[in-house]
């Protein structure tokens, strides 16, 4: 080859589509340019993956980085440094921030801000509600929108959604796959009581409990079928609804976070009380076995962190003033490689269900995959590696993480993005440099 790469990663065992080689990669113009022996190739740069394995870096399609400008809140800059530190190459973020993500004027502020200060590419979803579903159609091929936010459970100011006349509207106006929180909010108001005489954040499941979501689950699978749209369905929590979704895979997608996958009530709220507080709640083993068995039979698509940081002083307010929420954009890689360790997936697994699915499941243009043409976003990790999860290795702005203490087996060693080496060891490098994440469905709309 005549013309230098700008960075070979050499000596790797590379994850591609049709599976694990071992081969060096070529990155030209943030862009995979080949794949193969290239031990004699010149490069401007060049990274030793010997004795790593080189996966697409990981796409994050749900993390809230709080609300901007306020101090003791996340925001972009260390919610996507924390991305970078854990392998993510790509964040969507929720739309549950203040202000609120309703029209192009906040969707540009956020996309404005993280050209200014985001370390990963970014995407943010419009939320639908009863004031802008006559207008989704059009705000959801917006570039730099990941799409249409459905919140049917407890959620900010007028983002709530409950009703299904509401929802119907949402849904009828846009071809763009809608995600969505289904937590039945009636339900949850009936049962109000049962969290402000509680004692302990343990009555937290019990308040939103299994019947609340999957009243919600029927209400939106019912209505998706009506409308003809497809529908993501984030965090599912039981194994009750996986047994409603698993009927539904034409029309429904569907997620679950590490936090459901790893924890279990009740030795989670003895532990670590509101620390492991989130919405939906983390239930019973039985449950977190039930969401395994949903994602070995292949019922779930995508993996996402929730990532919902709250401050130390926050969590440790009394329940129910405890807010729910935790972080984990920068934890679930090295989470999921324990897991597969341990036999509970495999690593072509991981890497469907991190990059490959959300890919997928949301038509993301030129990202998803190692192969050539595609964006040059990598996570190199050494699965063999024994670490410890530690307070003091977060980036997020909140400085914990419910799995303080936590040993792993499996490591995110680099991360690269378009080319660019970001993190290395646990040592973010460089500076900021994320960019829109660009959509099959909003290509040449605009």
């Amino acid at each position: 080859m005549s013309e230098a790469f700008d960075l070979v990663i050499r000596n790797g065992q590379v994850m591609t589509p049709g599976g694990l080689v071992e081969a060096d990669i070529g990155i030209s113009g943030g862009k995979i340019a080949a794949i193969g022996a290239l031990a004699d190739a010149p490069s401007a740069d060049s990274l030793d993956a010997a004795r790593l394995h080189v996966l697409p870096g990981v796409i994050d399609t749900q993390v809230h980085f709080r609300e901007p400008g306020l101090e003791h809140k996340e925001d972009i800059a260390h919610g996507t440094k924390a991305a970078i530190k854990g392998g993510v190459t790509a964040i969507f973020e929720m739309p549950n921030t203040s202000p609120l993500t309703l029209d192009e004027a906040t969707l540009k502020d956020k996309l404005d801000r993280a050209a200014a200060t985001g370390w990963c590419d970014h995407a943010f979803f419009m939320g639908g509600n009863h004031e802008n579903a006559h207008r989704l159609a059009e705000l959801e091929k917006l570039p730099g929108c990941a799409g249409v936010k459905i919140f049917m459970g407890s959620s900010t100011g007028t983002l709530l959604a409950k009703d299904d006349e509401v929802i119907a509207a949402v849904l009828a106006n846009g071809t763009r796959r809608v995600s969505v929180h289904a937590e039945d909010e009636d339900r949850l108001i009936s049962r109000q009581n049962i969290a402000t005489e509680a004692e302990s954040v343990e009555a937290h499941p019990d308040w939103r409990d299994v019947e609340s979501a999957v009243r919600a689950t029927k209400r939106i699978v019912k209505l998706a079928r009506e409308a003809g749209r497809r529908v993501h369905v984030l965090h599912i929590s039981s194994a009750d609804e996986m047994e409603i979704l698993a009927k539904h895979k034409d029309l429904v997608t569907v997620e679950v976070t590490l936090n459901h996958l790893t924890m279990a009530a009740p030795e989670c709220y003895e532990q670590l009380g509101a620390f492991a507080q989130m919405n939906p709640p983390v239930r019973d083993a039985q449950h977190r076995d039930g969401l395994w068995e949903a994602v070995r039979n292949g019922i779930v698509d995508v993996f996402g962190s929730d990532h919902a940081p709250h401050t130390i002083e926050e969590k440790e307010r009394p329940y129910p003033s405890s807010p729910s929420g935790m972080p984990g954009v920068q934890t679930s890689l090295p989470l999921l490689l324990d897991h597969m360790n341990a036999g509970r997936l495999s690593l072509q697994r991981v890497v469907d269900l991190t990059s490959a699915g959300p890919q997928r499941i949301f038509g993301i243009a030129g990202k998803g995959r190692i192969a050539v043409g595609y964006d040059a976003d990598f996570v190199l990790v050494d699965l063999a590696a024994k670490r410890e999860i530690t307070d003091d290795w977060i980036a997020s702005k909140c400085g914990w993480t419910p799995f303080d203490g936590m040993n792993v087996t499996g490591w995110p060693i680099a991360t690269v993005l378009r080319g660019a080496i970001m993190m290395r060891d646990d040592e973010v490098l460089g500076a900021p440099g994320g960019q829109p994440v660009r959509f099959v469905e909003a290509m040449g709309t605009t």
